[in-house]
């Protein structure tokens, strides 16, 4: 069976509705597809799809990685605080940026952070973790992810 590649993504032919979908039918795939319909809130699921689709990308830097991100309409990341062993990223503009703040204590922006999983753990060529710390939908400023090299 042969496999897409990200390159793959980028051939569009729709005449008429062109290259673009709307943010609201990526949240209901997102928070009501995944987040709602499966186990544990799709977890698993969103992580495993999320690195897969980071190891895809054709990144050589982390640098590279967070243009792709604004790029990509993912989000608009910055770099917020980094030393040897840990990278912490700010992502402004998210997704989830203007949807209701939930009451309970349940971020929602995992895929962003396995998407950088995958792309970093290929470009150092070695596991690395990424856990979502902060998420607007709870509140927060922005949605912030550390990154444990």
């Amino acid at each position: 069976m042969q496999n897409y590649t990200f390159e793959d993504m980028k051939q569009i032919d729709r005449s008429q509705l062109g290259n673009m979908v709307p943010l609201e039918l990526f949240r209901t795939i997102r928070l009501i597809g995944l987040n709602q319909g499966l186990p544990l809130g799709g977890k698993s699921t969103t992580a495993t799809i999320g690195r897969k689709i980071g190891h895809s990308l054709p990144v050589q830097s982390i640098e590279e990685l967070l243009e792709l991100f604004e790029e990509l309409k993912i989000g608009i990341p910055r770099i917020v605080y980094r030393d040897e062993q840990r990278i912490n990223i700010a992502v402004d503009d998210c997704f989830c940026k203007g949807l209701p703040t939930l009451e309970e204590e349940k971020m929602v922006c995992d895929l962003e952070g396995a998407i950088m999983e995958g792309a970093l753990s290929k470009l150092l060529d070695r596991r690395i973790t990424v856990r979502e710390i902060k998420c607007n939908v709870i509140g927060d400023e922005h949605c912030e992810y550390e990154i444990r090299l």
